[in-house]
Order: C-alpha cells, then structure tokens, then sequence
C-alpha cells in the first residue's frame, strides 16, 4: 500500500484480501471432461448394443420387423 497525497493505492492481493487460486476454472474444465466422456460412454455403448445382425435384411424383412 502506498498514498500518493490523499490517494490509497493498492496491490490487488491487498484490495482482494487473499491470492486468486482458478479453482472456478479447474472445476469447470474437470466438468466439461467428465460431461464429454459420459456422453461418449452412452453413445459407445449403444452403437455396440444395436449393432446390426451379421446376415443382410430385405426392406420387406425390416418394415415387418424381421
């Protein structure tokens, strides 16, 4: 802290109170991570469960739910 005639002039740890830690932006990357990994999880998953039979279907055999 210094004045300069009547003014007060701060360090911004000083006006702050404390040091700035980017713990809003660590979570907020850790999130986006974990959403895109969920998503990509769901999205494996049921591409791997609804894959299709190893034989060819006719349009007839798909429309007749064959």
């Amino acid at each position: 802290m210094w004045r300069i005639g009547e003014e007060v002039h701060l360090d911004a740890d000083e006006a702050r109170g404390g040091t700035t830690l980017n713990v809003v932006r660590y979570v907020l990357l850790t999130s986006l991570v974990l959403a895109v990994l969920a998503m990509s999880a769901i999205w494996i998953g049921r591409a791997l469960s609804d894959r299709p039979a190893h034989e060819p279907v006719t349009a007839e055999e798909h429309a007749l739910g064959g």
